[in-house]
C-alpha cells in the first residue's frame, strides 16, 4: 500500500498498521503531517488545500486514502 509506504518513509519506527488514531496515538505530530503531505502531493501530483489540513484526514491510512481521492478529482 502506497500510503502506508509514505508512513513508514516519515515515522519509521512507527507501527501504523494497528493504530486507528495516528495523531492521538503519537504516531504523528504536527511535522509528521507537513511532511507527509509533501510526500502525497509529490507521489500523486496533487496539491493538498489548506481547508484539508484537519486531524480527522490523517487518523488512519483509510482516512489519508480518501484525502487523496478529494484531491485528485
Amino acid at each position: 500500500m502506497e500510503i502506508l509506504e509514505l508512513l513508514k518513509e516519515v515515522r519509521p519506527d512507527a507501527d501504523f498498521e494497528t493504530s486507528n488514531e495516528f495523531i492521538e496515538d503519537g504516531l504523528l505530530d504536527s511535522f509528521d503531517v507537513i511532511m507527509l503531505v509533501s510526500l502525497i502531493e509529490e507521489k500523486y501530483d496533487i496539491e493538498i488545500r489548506h481547508e484539508f489540513l484537519i486531524p480527522e484526514n490523517f487518523e488512519t491510512i483509510d482516512s489519508i486514502c480518501e484525502l487523496v481521492k478529494k484531491c485528485l478529482s
